[in-house]
């Protein structure tokens, strides 16, 4: 026997011990889900699954072959075919599918999950709050475009809570039916998408008419349907809509992310030691309000990582603020914190505490 054969040998021995060990686990997981079942217990808790991952990064450290994000892409799936067994997971998130948020919401639930496609953000908080959908899945910042201003409206009217965080890199290709560029007449996609690669396609594509459309996914809908028409998607849109991919990467800036919010009816109940809360409050019109609500941030050292103001639409010039901060809401600096932070505004609301997400 040579040398390759011989490894495909212990590959595939390897290979029989992984299915019987994911068998295994398997029917442990069917069996925590009865009893959560019996008990009234939710099947999906993110902060139980965000300490297995912590947990299987640190195991991984001794071996050092596969990298962190395989390792947490690996046992994302393996725990969403788990999870399945127990109580499939409904989510609903902004459609159509081969969007960002489509992508996002693969990314932190899994393949084996329910995810529907909603029209709009509106839909997909009502989606949860009408017990429809277990979770939610939209997009609320952009690393370069900013804050998703529909999104953190909506919080000022819901009850739903922040139990998650997803971060998806924007990487935008050419897709078309046409074989190439020089075939290529018209260009659709989202604005923001548009913007991002609105230097490539001035240089390469200097005729071509541009055209926006509400999605990427709809982009490539349409890039599908025509004749001399391309759009600037992502790589699972172009695997749906069986397009060519032109050009892969034509954004501008390549460290370009879009984060996302998983809402339901319940946040994290426990800290993981890597965590983020959200808050709303408003303070009243005068001088000096801003800095007083922001102190007990400073005198507990709670580290702020975002602070947006948005107008109430309530009254004229009267706003609300939406800040992140490091730290879970039961963490006795943060907690602190927050007391005094809602003593001294006119309002103060915790969307949600929840486990950090990576940026990979």
């Amino acid at each position: 026997m040579d040398r390759l054969e011989e490894l495909r040998k212990q590959i595939d021995e390897i290979d029989k011990q992984l299915i019987e060990l994911l068998s295994k686990r398997a029917q442990f997981a069917k069996e925590v889900g009865e009893v959560k079942r019996e008990k009234g217990l939710p099947f999906y808790v993110p902060e139980r699954e965000a300490k297995i991952l912590i947990k299987l990064e640190e195991m991984n450290k001794q071996f050092g072959v596969l990298p962190p994000q395989s390792i947490r892409a690996i046992f994302r799936e393996i725990i969403s075919a788990c999870r399945a067994l127990e109580e499939p997971t409904k989510v609903a998130f902004l459609g159509p599918f081969a969007t960002f948020t489509h992508l996002a919401a693969l990314k932190h639930f899994g393949t084996s999950s329910d995810l529907r496609p909603m029209a709009s953000i509106t839909d997909v908080f009502e989606e949860v709050e009408k017990g429809r959908a277990d979770y939610g899945v939209v997009p609320v910042e952009n690393s370069i475009e900013g804050i998703v201003n529909y999104t953190v409206d909506m919080f000022l009217d819901t009850e739903l809570k922040i139990c998650g965080e997803i971060f998806v890199p924007v990487n935008l290709h050419l897709l078309s039916q046409e074989a190439s560029l020089k075939d290529i007449k018209k260009v659709y996609s989202h604005r923001h998408a548009i913007a991002q690669a609105k230097k490539w396609l001035m240089e390469n594509l200097p005729d071509a008419e541009i055209e926006e459309v509400s999605s990427t996914a709809k982009a490539a809908e349409l890039a599908s349907r025509e004749k001399g028409v391309a759009a600037v998607a992502s790589e699972a849109a172009a695997l749906l809509y069986d397009l060519n991919i032109l050009e892969k990467n034509i954004q501008e800036i390549s460290q370009n992310f879009t984060r996302f919010l998983v809402v339901g009816m319940k946040d994290s109940e426990s800290p993981t030691g890597n965590d983020k809360t959200s808050i709303m409050f408003s303070t009243k019109h005068v001088a000096g309000a801003l800095f007083q609500a922001l102190k007990p941030f400073a005198l507990y050292d709670v580290n702020l990582s975002k602070i947006e103001s948005r107008p109430t639409k309530k009254r004229p010039w009267e706003y609300v603020f939406f800040v992140d901060m490091d730290g879970h809401r039961l963490e006795p600096k943060v907690k602190k914190a927050l007391e005094e932070v809602a003593q001294g505004t006119s309002f103060m609301k915790i969307l949600g505490s929840y486990p950090k997400g990576f940026k990979e």
